[in-house]
């Protein structure tokens, strides 16, 4: 079948095609505005159909400056401590940030949250933990978690680890490095995820499609005949045709 006829099929039975479309718009837009004041049946209904998205959780960003305190230098050889001290503080940040990905910095982390009377498995903390840094800035991401109360407590017992932890895993600063959080601990709502998100357009679309099949099925069980090429479908020959009068192309105006 050509692209023209199934353009005319589709604009024949458009009512068919844009009731299925419109049945769902109305729907879902029931779901989101109206499911307060619908039973409870009905709404669970409406929700089994077109679930709303829900937040997928908390995140929070943090960032830090870190640093390296200067050394004396005692060598007859002209050296700025000051370079060293910034070029040192770059590789600590770098190192800093891949430990922040481990299991051992989770495991840090839920020590303290268990001291702070917070319990938490380290293992589940350290699918929610990210970090990247550049130069002598770390960025600590925890992303996702469902409660921003815990986010607020995980967050700053993670700032906590960080400052008094890591010579720990890096003997090689010393007495120390210097850790300095550069934003207080901000909680947001992360958003919906993509599937969340896709979830009213797919619908809709499933519902523009299934009226296009609707459309194309009924006239194909039509039997009407319409024109001369149907007739020459049929194997029929057609040995004249009755145009429409002016009348009955004008509506009979």
């Amino acid at each position: 079948m050509e692209l023209r006829a199934l353009w005319t099929v589709i604009v024949r039975r458009w009512p068919l095609v844009v009731a299925p479309f419109a049945v769902a718009a109305l729907l879902a837009l029931a779901a989101y505005t109206l499911a307060g004041a619908l039973p409870g049946s009905i709404r669970g209904l409406l929700f089994a159909a077109f679930p709303q998205p829900a937040p997928s959780g908390y995140s929070t960003a943090m960032r830090y400056a870190i640093g390296q305190p200067p050394e004396e230098v005692g060598s007859a050889f002209f050296e700025d401590p000051r370079y060293k001290a910034w070029l040192t503080s770059e590789y600590i940040a770098n190192g800093l940030a891949d430990w922040v990905r481990t299991g051992s910095f989770a495991m840090a982390v839920g020590e303290e949250l268990r001291a702070a009377g917070v319990a938490i498995d380290a293992g589940q903390l350290q699918g929610h933990i990210a970090a990247d840094n550049q130069r002598s800035l770390l960025v600590v991401y925890i992303q996702n978690w469902p409660d921003a109360e815990q986010l607020k407590a995980i967050a700053e017992a993670a700032t906590r680890v960080l400052q008094t932890r890591n010579r720990e895993v890096f003997p090689q600063v010393g007495s120390g490095a210097v850790v300095t959080p550069l934003d207080p601990v901000t909680v947001s709502v992360a958003p919906p995820g993509l599937s969340s998100r896709l979830n009213l357009p797919l619908r809709l679309g499933l519902a523009l499609i299934a009226g296009v099949a609707l459309a194309f099925l009924v006239d194909y069980l039509d039997p009407t005949v319409r024109n001369r090429a149907e007739l020459a479908a049929l194997g029929l020959e057609v040995l004249g045709e009755i145009p429409k009068s002016r009348r009955a192309a004008s509506g009979r105006g």
